[in-house]
């Protein structure tokens, strides 16, 4: 592809038609672009085209997006595989030339993604095969040009902020070092130069606001380069920074100030970032910290005193909570809170006014319902006022808990009077009040079982039944909705400590909640209810399983459906969520709803699929179609035709669309059907046969997200219809997809699933012709990139191999490809690594498949290999006497219905696309191709038997090369299994 004007202006054409609402005008762009990025000078062809300033900036901007994305999907996509590189490597050269100086002077709507995109590829490249970035970036801090010195700065911090999260490791280090030796100083000097000029230039707004939005990215680049470890020159510099910090938090600049009650402004950017640093200094570098602990917290003190409760200062607000929360939480620092004045202080100006709900909160609850349940229940108010003000609480409790007690006891008595004298003008002041106790008994708990822990000294049950059940029992559910979720969200956090006959005082009212109005009222009711049914009492039983939900179950399956028709929450993933768990509660119990459910849940498919948005609620609608289909059919197993007619046609649309989101999920529920058929002995219809040529289409393949459902397909077909498949030569088509898969580091194990799948149910003639061509395929991948789950893949091939055809089977094949070659995978493959299978089912493969190469396999009698034979029972009996992994329902499978989503940003509207996303009630049964053996030690001992009964004086010499204690190890599995040896 030449970059040339014309082909400019046809990749133009092409990235204004991506932006189209018309899913058939978008659609087939973003095929063609797709199917085009693979060529040489594409991404030149990009960043030209993101470079022409006369360009439609909307078409730049959607030129950078798809840019960013193309080097997501395809900088890394070689290092899993063997399959060549996607991007030509003078493409990676020229791209790693000339995106930093495009970045820097572009606009700052380019600008953003750019960065993003030198991060992408820094993630990959740096600094090993990149390491002139730093130097190129430094470089720019002379400049004295602070538009291109914040885009070094934004390129620094997208680049270094995973340091904040990664795990630590020899090569992390590294880097950071590398980084830090070149970085640092430039940094620092960069931080002095700059606060100067914000003397020099005082009287000129905007220059004010670029000087001052580079502290706040110098302090952003500052966090990332400190949170792993406190860097020695940063230390040695901390009076330079630190006296920073504190004139940056004092800062007074009028004519930065803003009329803007919602956004935050430069400087109030800058002084969160700073509470954002000194939080983790007082966390992790304590002692280094300490000269300057008291200065900062009366810094911090004083302006949260003079801090308004507007929505701009949330940020700030929250960070300065979080670092009086990371001072008060180290015992040598308690004495700072000793005081009761201190602690009533603080109570009264900094802890009760963020717990209050405002007005903007309000505005939040009923304009962006969606945004105020994320941040209240799904943990993203980690930045809010409230969840700050409550992790003060929760500290301040721990550490001073009788004179938090007293102070808040004193607190919530006035909140509560208060709502008693005019619960409706005064509600306010009990949603405090339930905050308040939540936050102040709270200890810890997890997002699945809520609090597990709290303060001895609040008693929760008894504030339940006087003060939130009756909240929930009023009769108009649409009656102060605000403080309704809250009463909602207390049994939810509580519901493990509240006792079995609270919460199930608390069903009828929480399924009664269901209709209600408001978005957040409803979602949280199906919140707590879906929670509540997860429950599990000590012996790790469901404690509300279908004998007590059945007395609710029609009110509940009714009104969840019911209330996917409000406004609103026709896509509520809580409703949906909630539907699924209450079908898998009820099990059989559900029956009788199915015949409405289902058309239901169909009809919501074929609407949904139009325009996949919520992925969450997308995939509990498939999961709510799985748990339906195994309800039905295990009552039922004909009734699998009645699901087929109903789901075919929205399966067909959907995979002849290619709506990328759902192909993972209908081939998963297809193989579920198939699967029912199997069990069932019926045959595999005719729909299913026209689909399957299909399924061997490579373009099906590239996509990460289909290949597990794909393989579990084709797996149901071959089981159920090998001789269809051999009748239309098919084999080929499969054998292909076998070497694609093996060739995968990501993938191979879905390649030996393929295979043993062909093994056992296909033909065997036809396979065999086949066979050394797939034994050559596994070895050559083994020379050129051996992994620990390659090696445990390809010896539990070799285990099913023996079993199914004989070890003499294997020994001749591999010695047919290279004379003497099984000597070199016993002693390089089965000996040293037969310890990398950990999973129960395949460590039972390997058992039955070894001890059959040992005891029936005459070849390993011979000179050739009898050498080995003692070697490889010490590694078996290694392996018999190493505990086992629990094996996971199915190879890579999720096994919680929880976020397994990989979000992208595929364009500006956003959207997501799947990975890989499975559905735990779709989950197949690992197929035991050994089942017959049950205790793998007996079956040892008695293989051993039977050969020394057969060829006595062989074993007897193999028997005696065995170091003692593997000796006494096979008497004991001969003691135990009643048998001797000759």
């Amino acid at each position: 592809m030449e970059v040339t004007e014309a082909n400019l202006q046809l990749l133009a054409g092409y990235l204004q038609q991506t932006l189209s609402a018309d899913p058939n005008v978008r659609r087939p762009a973003e095929k063609l672009l797709e199917s085009t990025e693979l060529q040489q000078n594409y991404a030149v062809l990009l960043l030209n085209l993101i470079d022409k300033a006369e360009m439609d900036m909307t078409i730049r901007i959607a030129g950078a997006i798809a840019f960013k994305n193309y080097v997501k999907r395809n900088w890394a996509a070689h290092e899993d595989s063997n399959e060549p590189d996607r991007i030509h490597e003078s493409d990676r050269n020229t791209i790693k030339t000339l995106i930093v100086t495009l970045m820097l002077h572009s606009p700052i709507a380019l600008q953003k993604q750019l960065s993003d995109t030198v991060s992408i590829i820094g993630k990959h490249d740096f600094p090993k095969k990149w390491p002139q970035l730093i130097v190129e970036m430094v470089n720019k801090f002379a400049s004295g040009d602070f538009n291109v010195i914040n885009g070094v700065l934004q390129t620094a911090h997208s680049l270094f902020k995973r340091y904040r999260y990664e795990f630590k490791s020899q090569e992390l280090w590294e880097e950071i070092k590398f980084v830090l030796d070149r970085m640092s100083k430039p940094l620092t000097d960069l931080l002095q130069a700059t606060m100067e000029l914000t003397k020099v230039h005082e009287q000129n707004a905007e220059a004010l606001k670029v000087i001052y939005g580079s502290l706040v990215l110098v302090n952003k680049v500052f966090y990332s380069l400190n949170v792993q470890d406190l860097p020695e020159f940063f230390e040695d510099n901390m009076n330079i920074w630190m006296g920073a910090f504190i004139q940056q938090l004092a800062a007074d600049v009028p004519l930065l100030t803003s009329n803007d009650d919602e956004d935050a402004g430069v400087l109030e950017h800058l002084r969160s970032q700073v509470c954002e640093n000194i939080c983790l200094y007082a966390r992790k570098y304590d002692e280094e910290f300490k000269p300057y602990m008291e200065q900062f917290v009366t810094a911090v003190w004083e302006l949260l005193v003079k801090t308004s409760l507007h929505t701009k200062y949330d940020a700030l607000v929250s960070n300065a909570l979080q670092f009086l929360s990371g001072v008060a939480e180290r015992k040598h620092n308690q004495s700072i809170f000793e005081n009761p004045e201190i602690l009533a202080r603080i109570c009264d100006k900094v802890v009760i006014p963020n717990l209050d709900i405002r007005p903007s909160d309000e505005e939040l609850f009923e304009d962006s319902p969606d945004e105020y349940i994320k941040r209240d229940i799904e943990g993203s108010d980690i930045d809010t006022r409230r969840r700050a003000a409550c992790d003060l609480v929760k500290t301040l409790s721990v550490n001073f808990e009788q004179k938090i007690f007293g102070i808040f006891g004193q607190y919530l008595e006035i909140l509560l009077s208060k709502y008693k004298e005019n619960p409706a003008a005064n509600w306010r002041s009990k949603d405090t009040a339930i905050y308040l106790v939540t936050s102040w008994a709270a200890r810890g708990g997890t997002q699945k079982h809520g609090i597990t822990q709290t303060s001895e000294l609040v008693p929760l049950p008894q504030f339940c039944a006087q003060q939130i059940i009756p909240e929930l029992e009023r009769p108009n559910v649409n009656e102060l909705p605000v403080l309704k979720a809250a009463a909602i969200k207390y049994v939810m956090v509580f519901r493990t400590l509240l006792g079995p006959q609270i919460v199930n005082q608390c069903l009828p009212q929480l399924i009664r909640h269901l209709p209600a109005e408001s978005i957040v009222v409803h979602s949280y009711a199906a919140c707590a209810l879906e929670k509540i049914l997860t429950m599990r009492d000590a012996a790790s039983n469901v404690m509300f399983g279908p004998q007590i939900l059945s007395q609710h179950s029609n009110e509940l399956v009714s009104g969840l459906f019911s209330t996917l028709s409000l406004s609103g929450s026709n896509e509520n993933e809580y409703v949906m969520k909630a539907i699924m768990r209450s079908f898998h509660t009820l099990q059989g119990a559900a029956m009788p709803y199915m015949g409405v459910a289902l058309p239901r849940l169909t009809e919501i498919l074929t609407q949904v699929a139009k325009n996949p948005s919520r992925p969450n609620f997308n995939h509990y609608l498939f999961e709510t179609l799985a748990i339906s289909i195994k309800i039905v059919c295990q009552t039922d197993a004909s009734a699998v035709s009645s699901f087929e007619e109903a789901l075919f046609p929205v399966f067909q649309g959907i995979l002849q669309q290619d709506i990328v989101e759902f192909v993972p999920y209908v081939f998963q529920l297809l193989s579920v059907l198939l699967e029912v058929r199997e069990t069932s002995g019926s045959p595999i219809p005719e729909p299913y046969w026209a689909l399957f040529p299909c399924l061997l289409s490579p373009a099906l393949w590239d996509r990460s997200g289909n290949v597990t459902p794909l393989i579990r397909l084709l797996s149901a077909f071959i089981k159920r219809g090998s001789a269809q498949i051999q009748a239309t030569g098919k084999l080929n088509g499969i054998l292909g997809i076998f070497q694609k898969m093996i060739a995968s580091k990501a993938n191979d194990h879905e390649g030996f699933y393929l295979l043993q799948t062909l093994i056992f149910h296909y033909p065997t003639p036809e396979m065999q012709t086949s066979m050394r061509q797939i034994f050559g395929l596994l070895f050559q991948r083994l020379s050129v990139a051996k992994t620990p789950k390659y090696l445990s893949g390809i010896i539990v091939f070799f285990s099913y191999y023996i079993v199914k055809f004989g070890g003499s089977a294997l020994v001749q094949l591999i010695d047919d490809i290279q004379p003497g070659m099984f000597g070199m995978v016993l002693e390089r493959v089965l000996i040293t690594d037969l310890n990398k299978v950990t999973k129960a089912i395949e460590r039972k493969a390997v058992s039955v498949g070894i001890t059959k190469l040992l005891t029936e396999c005459p070849e390993m009698c011979s000179p050739h290999y009898n050498q080995f034979w003692p070697r490889l029972l010490h590694a078996l009996i290694d392996v018999f006497e190493r505990p086992a992994e629990k094996l996971a329902p199915f190879e890579g499978a999720a096994t919680d219905t929880g976020n397994v989503f990989s979000l992208e940003d595929e364009g500006e509207g956003g959207g997501y696309q799947v990975a890989f996303a499975q559905l735990s009630h779709a989950q197949p049964t690992r197929q035991d191709y050994v089942a017959e053996v049950t205790d793998t030690r007996q079956f040892l001992a008695t293989s051993l038997s039977k050969f020394s009964q057969s060829r006595p004086g062989e074993l007897a010499t193999l028997l005696g090369s065995l170091q003692p204690d593997y000796k006494q190890m096979v008497q004991k599995y001969c003691d135990q299994a009643g048998v001797g040896i000759v």
